[in-house]
């Protein structure tokens, strides 16, 4: 008896372990991706800085009520286009230009099984991205956000690769998941956004402004306006800018 009964204390034990790993995993995940940004945060000599950064456009209306929103609150930020919706859209790239913003590259396609098929398909539709935009605006982008991240794409051969080509890669080190789904609540959203924040000087955002994301307009007031009250300094990103991508497996 007393047997069974160290056996269901030990198989107990371990469930309890297993789950408390599980959660720990997890709180991992959905906290700040801290460790990325050491060099981004020596160029801003610990000040506190948050880059805004939007994925996935441009389209109508979104990117251009994102727009409204972001001259209202007199701020910069960086979109990360995709080269085969531009057509059409060309007065909104104009207008992000125009108003300051930063242009970066998101590939042409965004189809995942074609762009990770071979580096030589990465490179090519970066840069037909980028010829895309210089077409529109006249200017060729260098800064690069691989589709879903680098993480599991990006290897020390690619790094060279896309670095002989003057192309600078940016991840994030905090997030939202309204790419995922789109139709979170502006609540979620914003608590995603500014959650474990006091965490970082430095804050490399991934939003999005797709069609679909109507809810990401409605947090972004508020989301602009929690940075602004905790001191943050919105920028865009530019070529002088370093880099912020994930770390790359030694076994790459």
């Amino acid at each position: 008896m007393k047997e069974k009964k160290r056996l269901l204390i030990c198989i107990f034990s371990t469930i309890m372990l297993i789950s408390a790993l599980n959660i720990t995993a997890d709180a991992t995940i959905s906290k700040p991706l801290k460790g990325l940004n050491t060099y981004i945060e020596d160029a801003n000599h610990g000040n506190k800085v948050i880059y805004l950064t939007f994925d996935d456009g441009p389209s109508d209306p979104i990117t251009g009520k994102v727009l409204d929103i972001l001259k209202e609150n007199n701020v910069k930020a960086t979109f990360f286009v995709i080269g085969n919706q531009i057509p059409g859209l060309e007065d909104v790239l104009q207008r992000t230009h125009k108003e300051g913003h930063s242009i970066g590259l998101h590939t042409y396609t965004h189809k995942f099984k074609r762009i990770y098929s071979s580096s030589d398909n990465l490179v090519k539709e970066m840069n037909l991205c980028q010829a895309e935009i210089n077409n529109v605006v006249g200017v060729s982008p260098n800064i690069i956000r691989f589709p879903g991240g680098s993480k599991k794409h990006l290897n020390y051969n690619l790094l060279n690769r896309l670095h002989s080509s003057n192309f600078k890669i940016y991840d994030w080190n905090m997030e939202t998941l309204d790419g995922i789904n789109p139709k979170l609540s502006p609540y979620k959203i914003y608590k995603d956004a500014t959650n474990n924040s006091e965490n970082l000087s430095t804050i490399v955002l991934l939003l999005h402004c797709d069609y679909m994301h109507k809810n990401t307009c409605l947090a972004l007031p508020k989301i602009i306006k929690y940075y602004k009250d905790h001191g943050y300094k919105f920028q865009p990103i530019t070529n002088d800018t370093p880099e912020l991508y994930f770390p790359i497996k030694k076994s790459n």
